[in-house]
């Protein structure tokens, strides 16, 4: 064929060209290579080892092209002839891809180097008589150094190994490697989150729950039927739950129960310090009969023979040594979207115990819970999946992987990802949503409260806006001043330089002058203080009880001093408080019919807190992500409300304050596509802080076009 008369080796006999080298024997074994994956590809013969010497050729290829031109021993003439040869090898390769479009990606430098690549790069290399070299050492971004905790082993603990000095591996769950065949060579970690955004069917991300087989639990309390549904898998079996139901439908509960039914006990709970108390109280109310121990500080006073050991994020570091070795038997991350970064602490500690239990255990019961698994990016998902075994840093485990391979596609195929979302999600996924499964809880509305500010605060923060506004202006016109005339797109908004400046501007933290997006989002709160604690105590008068959040301190102050002047009781939840103090504040505004208010921080109280006894709610101030706005929501729209719930926001006019609502509900739509089964083709923008600080540029971009 023509092609192959470029790539043909010269004959034994021929005169050596000057400038011949000891690598001369390399091309004809790429050329006889790509011709033999030309033939399996016009057999339809697209095997692993197809795929694989299908990429070692292109690898081999783009390195000698690279070593050929600059190899300055080589006269024109050779060089010109073996980029020749080498080009020839090129043309065939991309024919064969364009028979499989699913070649395409093994092509790219881009494309995962898996072992079986390496090993027949290597025989390729030694069989046209040259030494294979080594291997670089993956790049490693360098992290600072951290200061290890010192280690504490609590005296209880000591006595349990002490009891219990053998503690054997299991060794009947055997994990195997990942094996792939039609995926082999595949990135398929990020097409497995995209499946998340593009894949949706219209359906919650849930896995086939059974029909329970019993609804009383321990104690004789009669469970929900979902709740019962996801106990009643973990009885048949099912070991990984990503337990993501909406905030309010009690997913403590299920937890617990599910260790039961798993006889997985004794059970490690780590959670956020605010809630440690109310877990040992669940314990007791869902599984009598077994004991929880709460870890504080260094555990001296810990009773290690507890069934459940009861341990926050924070202290997670100094007792990191004795954790992962005492024989838990399952473990429950709460509030599981707290380990989103893999490079934080309190991530890789989470990470390091759960891969200890596996080693021991073998096949623990693993659960992480959240109503909000999605923060920020879709990505969020991919620490939880570590934390629960399904996935690793690079690649999915063996069964995630065998499930993969059955779908018989691969990612160039659009069908791949709705059939991929559905084999993660049958992994232990299980979402419900309120309006589904809890027809007794009210529904709840979100009433936008606009409130004009005094004329003192609003010329300071339309001043602070503009300010802002014209700094990004100005690195806008100084970017165009250096672009050719032919490339400054008079009369048009160049969107990606929009959002270049955007984004340095979030990302700094110190703008050198003026204020940047997050002290101006403080600063209207503090003028909004007032009025929206006016409004919830008018609230109190005609409703009675109101749940106050905000996110700063000061705004908070302002919040208190304004209800006592008007005669209205509060108490308060607040970060520098004690579990004692915090649990005595919720049982006030409970019990005590004169405490009217509770005035909450946003990130104080937005987890782990039951206030249903309460069904309208002010924000005084609005979050950077819709998943802190619902999470706050949902202490008063949960199991045990009978009154249908309104949530006041209260709104700065004509600010960026009404934008950043308009986002919040905008994004919304993150969780409604990747769990909740919306329809959508487009990823979802998620970073709130920048899409308001890009949309003010934009609009000041735009209206100077449209004044000139």
């Amino acid at each position: 064929m023509a092609d192959t008369a470029t790539i043909d080796a010269p004959e034994t006999g021929a005169p050596q060209q000057q400038g011949a080298r000891d690598r001369d024997a390399l091309i004809p074994q790429l050329a006889r290579a790509v011709r033999q994956v030309e033939a399996g590809v016009k057999r339809g013969a697209v095997s692993r080892s197809t795929r694989t010497k299908l990429q070692v050729v292109a690898m081999l290829a783009r390195e000698e092209r690279a070593r050929v031109r600059a190899d300055e021993a080589l006269s024109p003439a050779a060089r010109a002839e073996d980029l020749k040869r080498l080009d020839g090898i090129a043309v065939i390769l991309a024919k064969a891809a364009s028979r499989e479009p699913t070649l395409l990606p093994l092509l790219g430098e881009g494309a995962p180097i898996t072992d079986a690549v390496r090993e027949r790069k290597a025989e390729m290399l030694q069989a046209a008589g040259l030494e294979p070299e080594p291997e670089p050492a993956p790049a490693v971004e360098a992290e600072p150094l951290e200061p290890q905790a010192p280690q504490v082993v609590p005296p209880s603990v000591k006595r349990v190994l002490l009891a219990n000095p053998f503690l054997e591996p299991d060794l009947d769950h055997v994990r195997r490697r990942p094996s792939r065949d039609r995926l082999a060579g595949f990135d398929l970690l990020s097409p497995l989150y995209l499946s998340f955004e593009v894949g949706a069917d219209g359906r919650p991300a849930c896995m086939p729950l059974p029909d329970p087989k019993r609804r009383i639990a321990p104690g004789g309390k009669e469970l929900m039927h979902h709740q019962a549904e996801l106990v009643q898998a973990a009885r048949d079996g099912h070991r990984t739950f990503l337990l993501a139901d909406e905030p309010g439908l009690g997913k403590t509960a299920q937890a617990l129960l599910a260790a039961q039914a798993a006889d997985a006990f004794p059970l490690l709970v780590v959670a956020p310090s605010v809630v440690k108390i109310n877990w040992a109280r669940e314990v007791e109310r869902w599984i009598p009969g077994r004991r929880a121990a709460v870890v504080q500080g260094d555990g001296d006073t810990l009773d290690a023979f507890a069934d459940v050991v009861i341990v926050n994020y924070e202290v997670l570091d100094r007792h990191i040594g004795w954790l992962g070795q005492f024989g838990f038997r399952g473990m429950v991350v709460d509030e599981a979207h707290f380990i989103k970064n893999v490079r934080s602490k309190r991530s890789r500690h989470v990470l390091q115990i759960a891969a200890a239990l596996r080693e021991r255990i073998g096949n623990p019961l693993l659960m992480a819970l959240t109503g909000t698994p999605l923060i920020n990016d879709i990505e969020d998902f991919g620490a939880i999946w570590r934390f629960l075994g399904w996935i690793d840093e690079k690649e999915p485990n063996a069964l995630l992987t065998d499930r993969l391979e059955d779908i018989g596609l691969t990612p160039m195929d659009r069908a791949f990802y709705p059939a991929a979302r559905r084999a993660v999600i049958d992994m232990g996924i299980v979402r419900r949503r309120k309006l589904d499964v809890a027809a007794d809880i009210p529904a709840r509305r979100i009433a936008d409260i606009p409130v004009e500010l005094d004329d003192a605060a609003v010329r300071s923060i339309r001043a602070a806006e503009r300010e802002l506004v014209d700094r990004m202006l100005r690195r806008y016109d100084a970017a165009m001043e250096q672009r050719p005339a032919d490339q400054r797109y008079e009369g048009l908004v160049d969107g990606d330089l929009v959002r270049r400046i955007a984004r340095s501007e979030v990302e700094t933290n110190e703008t050198g002058t003026g204020e940047n997006v997050f002290a101006l989002a403080r600063r209207i709160g503090r003028a909004k203080a007032e009025l929206a604690a006016d409004y919830a105590g008018q609230l109190a008068h005609s409703v009675g009880k109101v749940v106050f959040f905000a996110k700063h301190i000061d705004v908070l102050d302002a919040a208190e001093r304004t209800l006592a002047k008007a005669g209205i009781r509060t108490v308060s939840i607040r970060g520098d408080q004690t579990p004692t103090q915090r649990q005595a504040a919720i049982d006030a505004f409970t019990n005590d019919e004169g405490v009217q208010v509770i005035v909450c921080s946003l990130l104080a109280a937005g987890v782990g807190v039951n206030l249903q006894t309460a069904a309208d709610m002010v924000l005084a101030e609005l979050s950077w992500t819709d998943a802190e706005q619902t999470q706050a929501i949902d202490r008063i729209h949960r199991i045990g409300q009978s009154m249908p719930v309104t949530v006041w926001r209260i709104l700065a006019a004509q600010t960026i304050d009404t934008r950043i609502a308009e986002l919040l509900d905008e994004k919304a739509g993150l969780v409604g596509r990747a769990i909740d089964g919306a329809a959508g083709d487009e990823p979802t923008s998620t970073d709130l802080r920048l899409e308001a600080v890009v949309g003010l540029l934009h609009d000041a971009v735009a209206d100077r076009i449209a004044q000139r």
